[in-house]
């Protein structure tokens, strides 16, 4: 089944009203936070800037660090693996299972995993698997992804959330009391830890120089899910690394201020090694597309990303559109510079969801420079002819016309007239006028700039 290019799948979102403004609303509430706390930091740019330098040496010394880290990691006792791409990751997932003949699997919040399907492919070889971030369990349940990075059912309204769990918890029907779901999905996931075989992690940040990993979580579900099985699993990306422990306070104090408005994660969760000589750990690194990216000087700095969904969170299309109109594990503005870097065709509509605002671009804690690499990545579709034929058209026309001042001027005058004289359901809801549905514009000038600068200057 070939997905909806996002403005399709976005005029879905909006079309329910009420949702879409509630959506807006949430995040921006988060994205308030967010400003409080970077305001209540005097050394909050130094942080940025410091962050995004550090990022700047890891992806330069890429092999350097990535070697550093891989052979203390070994000292440590963890077993390290190399996959190049999503199939050869979940497969080093799957051996692993098999080799402890493991049936039940426990997962805490990982974006890799989800990019590489993780979930699917296990469930493909009848192995259980239970993420165990709440909301993760909650689009489980519901059998969707994850519409946000950081906030994965954001888009999930309490009473919905009682009614999946009325339906697989066998809480009371009708019930959408916060804490009381919340309380039932612990006594859920508390029977589902201590049954498992496995526990599989992300990584937020590894540290080349001791060889350790550091996983964020406010539920502590990281700590318990892989403090009971003997065997520890971390997937990691190879852009997640820090040259040194002494760099990693510049993130944590960066990524929840972005990623919540928090000072800190409730949990930041440090692993060096396995916990026992009766425990196992294994960290699989994993490429799948990153080293293009990192050799490509116009998108490299998107991989400085650290998963806030601070962009997210400020994206006025995002907010409008909700993540699951961008048919993508990572979704947003980040998002639309990861997603056609792997597959351009499919993700072709991505960077042109984006108003070029560059507010993604200001909140960013690593300084990426987000509303620039999306505009280049409308350059780049174009010279791939993977531009629409609606649009390519729509700039041709528009690039007639403003190369012809007295016909600009006559268009203007005609479109000011049309907007005063033709009725509303005309000016904004014509099938020719899809842009103009659900926008309102302001009453028409009377007068046009250039008439309004000549009355002036002739004073």
């Amino acid at each position: 089944m070939i997905a909806k290019k996002h403005p399709e799948a976005a005029a879905e979102f909006v079309a329910n009203i009420d949702r879409a403004h509630w959506h807006d609303q949430a995040l921006w509430f988060v994205r308030e936070k967010r400003d409080r706390m970077a305001h209540s930091l005097p050394e909050w740019e130094t942080l940025r800037q410091t962050a995004t330098e550090i990022k700047d040496y890891v992806l330069s010394h890429a092999d350097e660090v990535l070697l550093e880290f891989a052979t203390n990691a070994e000292k440590l006792g963890a077993t390290v693996h190399w996959a190049r791409d999503a199939a050869e990751h979940n497969q080093i997932v799957l051996d692993i299972i098999r080799k402890h003949d493991a049936k039940k699997v426990v997962k805490s919040k990982s974006m890799l995993t989800e990019e590489c399907g993780l979930n699917q492919f296990l469930e493909r070889h009848d192995l259980d698997v239970v993420d165990t971030d709440l909301g993760e369990r909650i689009v489980q349940l519901r059998k969707e992804h994850p519409s946000h990075i950081v906030l994965p059912a954001i888009h999930i309204k309490k009473e919905e959330v009682g009614e999946c769990f009325h339906e697989h918890l066998g809480t009371e029907e009708g019930a959408s009391d916060p804490k009381y779901l919340a309380e039932a999905a612990r006594q859920h996931l508390r029977e589902k830890f201590l049954q498992a075989d496995i526990g599989i992690t992300g990584v937020n940040f590894a540290i080349a120089e001791t060889g350790g990993f550091v996983v964020c979580t406010n539920e502590g579900n990281a700590d318990l899910g892989v403090s009971l099985p003997k065997v520890h699993i971390a997937c990691m990306g190879i852009e997640k690394l820090v040259p040194r422990a002494a760099d990693l306070g510049v993130f944590l104090r960066l990524l929840a201020r972005s990623a919540t408005g928090q000072p800190i994660t409730t949990y930041s969760s440090h692993f060096n090694g396995p916990r026992d000589d009766d425990s196992e750990m294994h960290i699989i690194l994993v490429d799948n597309g990153r080293s293009n990216l990192i050799g490509d000087p116009e998108f490299r700095n998107s991989l400085k990303c650290i998963r806030c969904g601070a962009c997210m969170n400020t994206c006025p299309v995002y907010r409008r559109s909700g993540g699951h109109s961008y048919h993508a594990t990572v979704p947003g503005p980040i998002g639309s510079i990861l997603n056609p870097a792997r597959d351009p065709k499919k993700f072709s509509s991505l960077p042109h969801a984006c108003s070029l605002c560059g507010s993604c671009t200001d909140v960013c804690p690593v300084k990426i420079d987000l509303h620039h690499q999306l505009y280049t990545w409308r350059n780049k579709l174009v010279l791939r002819n993977l531009l629409p034929a609606g649009k390519r058209f729509s700039m041709k026309a528009a690039g007639f016309l403003m190369q012809r001042p007295w016909l600009f001027k006559t268009v203007g005058s005609i479109g000011r007239w049309k907007l005063r004289v033709t009725p509303r359901f005309l000016k904004y809801n014509s099938l020719l006028n899809p842009w103009g549905r659900q926008r309102e514009l302001p009453p028409a000038p009377k007068k046009s700039f250039r008439a309004e600068y000549r009355k002036r200057a002739g004073k």
